[in-house]
């Protein structure tokens, strides 16, 4: 009897365990939402938190440290990632003290701010004509702000943030086909190398939405929406459900042959390396309208047949739900994703459809039903 009761206890305490390791993934699977103030009317940053906390968002992404977004979420538990714009990044990368100053500044004076992530740099690549000048800071920027934030062991990860454009166009499909462009994995491989040392993940923008406009003839709606009733693409390495995934794994393709490639200094450390960075999807979402209401193409809202509220919608909430199972290449590992953006952002520059992206109205209300759960 004694025996048996042992093991029922055990069985019962395994049970236990394996839930609170599912739980813990679904927990790392969070969807968080990015923040931009490009735009009149917004909420204050006071009001931001509350909806927030109101939708069960649990993670935030600003662009930059902005004062009165951090007081705000003093003591709340929304855990934030913040950035460094590529135009502050030069005297970062140039002086460690100035490194030391902004950590100082924006991390030790806000102890009761739950930081994540610093993302040093956003869409910083040779060959874009916007930031291809912001090349030689990126890494060492990374490098200063790294070791200045390390003392303090709150976990905050140090990483910069790319777009889809680094991938090689020739090697997109099938997505384990992925590659770095040849101008930029010179630029990404170190990179690369410090996140490995870092153990610090890969911001990815992932757009299936600009995917698709870019490629309508080819690309079904509904694989770009992430319909989860879409039969797939198959391919070698497996079944591609939607759109995000096939996106997300030419990146992490194209990390594991940049980390495949590295030698960690002796044959036994080689044998064992370290992992590639894990991905996170650092903006995704869908514009409810392109072009000005008005226009012979649109309706009397601006909505046209690909950016309209119910496409939206349908994609916001159908990423919430992908995000957490993984993808063929990374099966099993969900995906922390932030939804760009919380609020359109009507000064937002370039295209119409770009101040078009957010969940809520510029007063703070809510677009279309959204399920963050």
């Amino acid at each position: 009897m004694a025996i048996a009761a042992y093991h029922l206890m055990s069985a019962m305490l395994m049970l236990w365990l394996l839930t609170i390791i599912i739980s813990l993934d679904f927990t790392v699977a969070q969807i968080g939402v990015n923040y931009g103030r490009n735009g009149a009317g917004l909420p204050p940053p006071s009001r931001v938190v509350q909806l927030y906390n109101q939708y069960n968002i649990k993670r935030m992404r600003i662009f930059d440290t902005d004062r009165d977004t951090l007081n705000a979420l003093r003591g709340s538990n929304i855990e934030l990632t913040v950035g460094i714009q590529n135009r502050d990044l030069q005297p970062l990368a140039d002086n460690p003290t100035n490194a030391n100053n902004w950590v100082r500044d924006n991390i030790m004076n806000y102890q009761n701010v739950r930081f994540r992530h610093v993302v040093v740099g956003n869409e910083v690549r040779p060959g874009k004509p916007d930031t291809q000048q912001y090349v030689p800071f990126v890494l060492r920027a990374m490098q200063n702000i790294n070791n200045a934030i390390s003392p303090l062991n709150r976990g905050i990860k140090v990483t910069t943030a790319v777009d889809n454009e680094i991938i090689d166009p020739s090697t997109n499909f099938p997505p384990a086909n992925g590659r770095f462009r040849p101008e930029v994995a010179p630029y990404l491989d170190p990179i690369v190398r410090f996140l490995v040392d870092t153990d610090a993940p890969l911001f990815a923008n992932i757009y299936p939405y600009f995917a698709y406009i870019s490629a309508s003839n080819v690309i079904d709606r509904q694989y770009a929406l992430l319909n989860p009733n879409y039969p797939g693409v198959d391919t070698p390495r497996g079944r591609y459900q939607n759109l995000y995934y096939a996106l997300l794994d030419t990146v992490n393709a194209a990390l594991d042959k940049s980390v495949g490639s590295m030698s960690f200094g002796d044959a036994a450390a080689d044998a064992g390396r370290k992992p590639p960075p894990k991905v996170k999807g650092g903006e995704s979402g869908w514009s409810s309208r392109k072009r000005p209401p008005g226009l012979a193409s649109t309706d009397a809202n601006g909505d046209d047949d690909i950016a309209n509220t119910d496409n939206a919608r349908a994609y916001v909430n159908n990423l919430i739900q992908a995000v957490k199972r993984g993808t063929p290449l990374r099966p099993g590992e969900p995906i922390e994703t932030y939804i760009f953006a919380m609020f359109d952002e009507n000064q937002k520059p370039g295209n119409e459809e770009e101040r078009h992206f957010g969940l809520f109205t510029p007063a703070g209300e809510p677009k279309y039903p959204v399920n963050f759960n």
